[in-house]
């Protein structure tokens, strides 16, 4: 059986948490964009390029793009409201694609949670490691 590398780092009660206290729908308006918002997807409806990503993370690399592990501005609004330094962006590979592709997994530091967003930044789901 495969575990997921975050659960192992926090736990199952930590990811259940993130999860409840993050993973209800947030709505934000850009001047560009219309409202978009902040879903759920379970660790097994990832692509298997997303599980590589998640791996490496929990390793600490290394990544195969210099991109990877850089500060994730958040500047559409559309994940929760942090301090700079708090998110991270890290690359899922899409075959095929000559170049990064749109998919990433976004982390957040303290609360351990995982993002996953396969229309670069539009729309994010919280991972759901419990499912």
């Amino acid at each position: 059986m495969r575990f997921p590398p975050r659960t192992r780092r926090i736990g199952a009660a930590a990811a259940l948490l993130s999860a409840v206290l993050l993973g209800g729908t947030v709505s934000a308006t850009t001047a560009d964009a219309s409202a978009a918002s902040v879903g759920s997807i379970c660790y097994s409806a990832l692509p298997s390029q997303a599980y590589d990503t998640l791996d490496l993370i929990a390793k600490g690399g290394p990544y195969p793009y210099s991109q990877d592990g850089v500060v994730f501005q958040n500047r559409e609004g559309v994940l929760p409201s942090q301090s700079t330094g708090y998110y991270h962006e890290y690359t899922v590979k899409t075959p095929g694609s000559s170049t990064r592709g749109a998919r990433r997994i976004v982390t957040g530091e303290r609360a351990k949670e995982d993002y996953y967003t396969a229309d670069h930044y539009e729309t994010f789901d919280l991972v759901n490691f419990g499912c």
